[in-house]
């Protein structure tokens, strides 16, 4: 309608004109509110349906965290198929073994030489909460050894450094293989090295104060997990990168939740899980009981996700290493692509190993 010349004029401001790009951003917003409105009527007010969502969001959560090992892995139990492929003999001393990496066809396993065993006090300790000294240093060599499919030594490294000799658990990060370097015995020190795996070039990035018996690189998140003397201890060090390597900028340890084996080699998994081999026993009165086991750990929880039994033994006949378990030492292993993984085993007996070589299938996938 046209306005009356005879009336008086609008004060104010004028209206300004109309803004595009603020009514587009009206609309977004509008029809944002409107989807959560609608996602929000459509929950279940008895929470059934909220629990429903957060159980399947767990398991797509689960599963992207897996690669193909831990897939494998998951189906494996007590009924698990255990096949002995091939017995590769070592031409060469490889010592007392104790952790061990493939990489392509070329394989490295870590050895303590002991020169002079060590001798207990009358100190007793749990090694867990009480970091009691309980016996002397002893002495020997600390090697990490190279060798071909074929058992050929190819290349070694001592990573000796005065009263720490003992090497733990390795694992291989694409990149560099992390081999702690120990005394030979608990609540003691440790260093920890990073060696090239073509050169043998080693690298003392930290040091720690207690026996780490073997550790994972968490390429996900920057951090090395450990296991201390008889895996009592689940250490983590967050580590920042430096220009020629890494420095340790926090560290924290926790009791293992389990207790039946102990870990003594650990690789890491998918995203933030750690695949461990180890023993456990028991004394009865008619003489020793052993058995061996591989756990997969979840890194975020410091616990277990995943244990079965290795009823595997080296057949010792009588003797102190009468049924010696597989998983007593180092060990791999990768997926075989077929449902299958290979098993990689370097137990030692009286100071010397070979490598044994099994294939094991789920049962499920048999």
């Amino acid at each position: 309608m046209r306005r009356d010349a005879s009336a008086p004029a609008r004060s104010g401001p004028r209206p300004r004109g109309v803004n595009i790009m603020e009514c587009m951003q009206l609309l977004v917003i509008g029809l944002l509110l409107s989807a959560n409105a609608e996602g929000l009527a459509g929950q279940e007010v008895s929470g059934v349906g909220n629990h429903t969502r957060e159980a399947s969001w767990e398991l797509s959560h689960r599963r992207s965290r897996d690669n193909e090992t831990t897939k494998v892995f998951r189906l494996m139990g007590k009924n698990t198929i255990w096949t002995h492929v091939d017995t590769v003999d070592m031409s060469w001393p490889t010592f007392h073994t104790q952790g061990l990496v493939k990489i392509g066809d070329t394989f490295y396993v870590s050895a303590v030489e002991v020169v002079e065993s060590t001798v207990r006090n009358e100190t007793v300790t749990d090694a867990l909460y009480d970091f009691s000294i309980d016996r002397s240093t002893g002495s020997g060599r600390g090697w990490l050894f190279k060798f071909d499919a074929t058992g050929q030594l190819i290349g070694k490294v001592e990573l000796t450094d005065g009263t720490k000799y003992h090497p733990g658990g390795i694992d291989y990060d694409g990149e560099h293989i992390w081999v702690p370097v120990a005394e030979y015995r608990p609540n003691s020190k440790s260093n920890i090295y990073r060696v090239d795996p073509k050169t043998l070039a080693a690298e003392l990035v930290f040091t720690e104060n207690d026996h780490v018996g073997g550790v994972v690189h968490n390429v996900h998140r920057g951090r090395l997990h450990g296991v201390s003397w008889g895996s009592r201890r689940l250490y983590t060090w967050q580590l920042a990168e430096r220009k020629r390597k890494p420095k340790v900028v926090s560290s924290n340890w926790t009791p293992n939740a389990q207790s039946y084996i102990d870990y003594q080699d650990c690789h890491y998994q998918g995203v933030e899980y750690m695949l461990c081999g180890g023993v456990g026993g028991y004394t009865t009165p008619f003489g020793n009981v052993a058995f061996g086991g591989l756990d997969l750990v979840d890194l975020r929880r410091a616990r277990p996700e995943h244990q079965i039994p290795v009823n595997l033994f080296i057949d010792e006949g009588t003797g102190d290493n009468a049924g010696l378990a597989l998983t007593h030492n180092a060990f791999w292993v990768e997926p075989l692509g077929n449902g299958s993984m290979r098993a990689y085993f370097m137990t030692e007996s009286d100071n010397q190993a070979d490598l044994l070589v099994y294939d094991a299938t789920p049962w499920v996938n048999r």
